[in-house]
C-alpha cells in the first residue's frame, strides 16, 4: 500500500480564538513519506446568526465573501462592536497561508507557517474590513512510531510542539484613534506555545487520523490574552488508485474546538467563549509531486453563547513535495 503521511496541525488561535481560526488545520493527506513540501492554503471561517433568537448560521451570509474582502482595509469610524440580535451580523476571518516542511532526518520535521489575515464583521449594516501579515507559527515534529514498511497495516505517531510568534499588527485604529476590535486585528501580540500528538493508522486502502493540540497564550502589551484552548481534528479516509500518476482520497472530516475565551489581566471576560464541532467531507487529489486539498465542514453542535454562532469553514489547498536524498541530521 501506498505510504501515508497526514500533516494536520493546527493553526494556533489569534486574538480572541478566532482571527487565526483555532483549528486543528488539516493540511490534507500524502502519499509521499519523509517529503519536504510547499503549499498554499486559503481558509474561510464565518460566525453568522444568533441561537438566542433562534437564527439559523448561514455558511454565506450576504456580503461575507468566503474569498477576498470586497475592500481589503475598509474602515468606518463610526463601526462599533456589538452583538444585538441583527440576523445579518457575522464575522468572517480568511487566511491565505503559506506553510512549508523541512524534514532535518526521517524522524524529525521542521514546519513554518507565514498567514496573511483578512478578516470582517458586520453589525446593523456596518461593515469592517481589515488585512494583513498574521501572526508566525514555527514547530517541530518527532516521528516516535513510524511502521510504515508493513504490508497491508500501517502506523505513525508523530509529537511536537512549537510557537505562534506576535508578527501581525494588533493595534490598528481609526481616524478617530479608537482601536478597532480585538478580533478584526491581523495579529494578537501575543507569543503562544503548543503542543501536538497525531496519529495515523491505514489497513490497505482505509485509513484514519486523529490529532489533538493544546495551547497556551501570554498577554500582549494590552494585557489580552486568550484562555487555554484545546483542539482534536479526526479524519477517516480511503484511497483511490486512478491509473500510475493519479490518486484520489475522498474523506469525512470531524474538528472539534473549546476554549473559555478572552482574558483581561489574567481574568476571563465571558466574550467569545467556544465549544464547537464540526463535520463534512474532504476530497484531496494528487498527480505525482502536485496536491490538492479541500474541506468543507458545517456545525453539529455549537455551545449557547451571546455572539454570532460557528457557520463552518471551508479549506482549499494547493501544495508541491519534493524527495530530499539528504537530512541535515543523521
Amino acid at each position: 500500500m501506498t505510504r501515508l503521511f497526514l500533516t494536520a496541525l493546527l493553526l494556533l488561535a489569534g486574538s480572541a480564538g478566532r482571527a487565526c481560526d483555532i483549528c486543528g488545520c488539516f493540511m490534507g493527506i500524502t502519499p509521499y513519506d519523509n517529503q519536504s513540501s510547499l503549499s498554499l492554503m486559503h481558509r474561510y471561517r464565518v460566525f453568522n446568526g444568533y441561537q438566542q433568537h433562534g437564527q439559523s448560521p448561514q455558511f454565506f451570509p450576504a456580503g461575507s465573501r468566503p474569498f477576498f474582502p470586497a475592500h481589503p482595509n475598509r474602515t468606518d469610524a463610526d463601526f462599533r462592536h456589538a452583538h444585538n440580535g441583527n440576523a445579518g451580523d457575522f464575522e468572517v476571518f480568511r487566511v491565505v497561508e503559506l506553510r512549508g516542511k523541512y524534514f532535518l532526518s526521517k524522524r524529525v520535521e521542521l514546519n513554518a507557517f507565514v498567514p496573511y489575515a483578512m478578516n470582517s464583521a458586520q453589525t446593523h449594516g456596518q461593515q469592517l474590513n481589515l488585512a494583513g501579515l498574521g501572526d508566525v507559527t514555527v514547530f517541530g515534529g518527532y516521528h516516535l512510531i513510524r511502521q510504515i514498511e508493513t504490508a497491508g497495516v500501517q502506523s505513525r505517531l508523530v509529537v511536537g510542539g512549537g510557537v505562534k510568534l506576535p508578527t501581525g499588527a494588533y493595534q490598528r485604529r481609526n481616524a478617530l484613534g479608537r482601536r478597532y476590535p480585538t478580533l478584526q486585528q491581523p495579529g494578537t501580540g501575543t507569543t503562544d506555545g503548543f503542543v501536538y500528538a497525531t496519529y495515523i493508522g491505514s489497513y490497505r486502502s482505509l485509513g484514519l487520523s486523529v490529532s489533538s493540540s493544546y495551547r497556551r497564550a501570554s498577554r500582549n502589551a494590552l494585557e489580552e490574552s486568550l484562555a487555554p484552548s484545546t483542539t482534536t481534528f479526526a479524519n477517516l479516509f480511503y484511497r483511490v488508485a486512478l491509473g500510475t500518476n493519479w490518486q484520489v482520497y475522498p474523506s469525512a472530516q470531524f474538528f472539534y474546538e473549546k476554549t473559555r475565551g478572552e482574558t483581561f489581566e489574567g481574568r476571563l471576560t465571558g466574550q467569545h467563549a467556544m465549544h464547537n464541532a464540526l463535520l463534512g467531507p474532504g476530497l484531496d487529489l494528487y498527480c505525482k509531486n502536485v496536491s490538492l486539498n479541500t474541506s468543507f465542514q458545517l456545525p453539529v453542535y455549537t455551545a449557547s453563547t451571546n455572539h454570532p454562532a460557528s457557520a463552518g469553514r471551508l479549506v482549499l489547498a494547493v501544495g508541491y513535495s519534493f524527495k530530499q536524498t539528504k537530512y541535515l541530521l543523521h
